[in-house]
């Protein structure tokens, strides 16, 4: 368990690539919530001379680098995705680093206030066993066929690659499974914005409360 649990309302958020988590993470941010983003974390780790990106080189070679010394994600990528023991080698060298970053932001906010919401948003919670970690998971959810389009249209990719992306997660049923509220979001930004307020309003903010007092 975290460290903080019990003393603050501790949420994982996740969703798969094209659901609408980030935002979910970010509606939350504006009622008030404490956001621990593990993607932002995982780029931190392997920041250009970090130990996290020495190790990184070490692992997979220099060709996973730049002309100027950063992280080449496009090429590591490239790598990663294609092969599931190589993604499983990059996970091990970022994720401890993200936990590890996670858990003392947790703590300041903590420290600052016992009733905080401390949202973590975490592609990969229920990939990486760490549902259990939590008060609350919330799961933002969207059928495969609305993410492949959207990855389509926002991020240029061919419909195999959106795929393969998609592949590379959690199913969708995984992710449900371990869900303790779902965020449904195959409609407008300002149904799911709604949806987000609901959750806090009737859930969320009373929890907190009662967990800080």
């Amino acid at each position: 368990m975290l460290d903080y649990a019990g003393q603050v309302l501790s949420i994982g958020l996740t969703g798969g690539i094209a659901s609408g988590k980030s935002e979910v993470s970010r509606r939350l941010a504006e009622r008030g919530a404490v956001i621990v983003d593990a993607d932002l974390l995982a780029r931190e780790a392997v920041d250009a001379g970090s130990d996290g990106l020495a190790e990184v080189v070490s692992a997979f070679g220099q060709g996973v680098l730049t002309a100027d010394g950063a992280l080449d994600r496009a090429a590591l990528g490239a790598i990663v995705f294609a092969d599931p023991a190589r993604r499983e080698t990059l996970n091990a060298i970022v994720h401890p680093r993200v936990r590890a970053r996670a858990a003392q932001i947790a703590a300041a906010a903590v420290a600052a206030d016992r009733q905080a919401v401390i949202v973590q948003d975490i592609p990969l919670l229920v990939e990486t066993g760490q549902a259990g970690n939590f008060d609350v998971v919330v799961v933002v959810d969207a059928p495969d066929d609305v993410r492949v389009a959207r990855l389509l249209a926002r991020n240029g990719m061919s419909e195999a690659e959106a795929r393969s992306r998609i592949a590379a997660q959690a199913t969708r049923e995984e992710r449900l499974a371990a869900a303790d509220h779902v965020i449904a979001n195959t409609g407008s930004l300002a149904a799911l914005r709604d949806a987000v307020d609901r959750l806090w309003d009737d859930v969320l903010a009373p929890a907190a409360a009662k967990q800080g007092t």
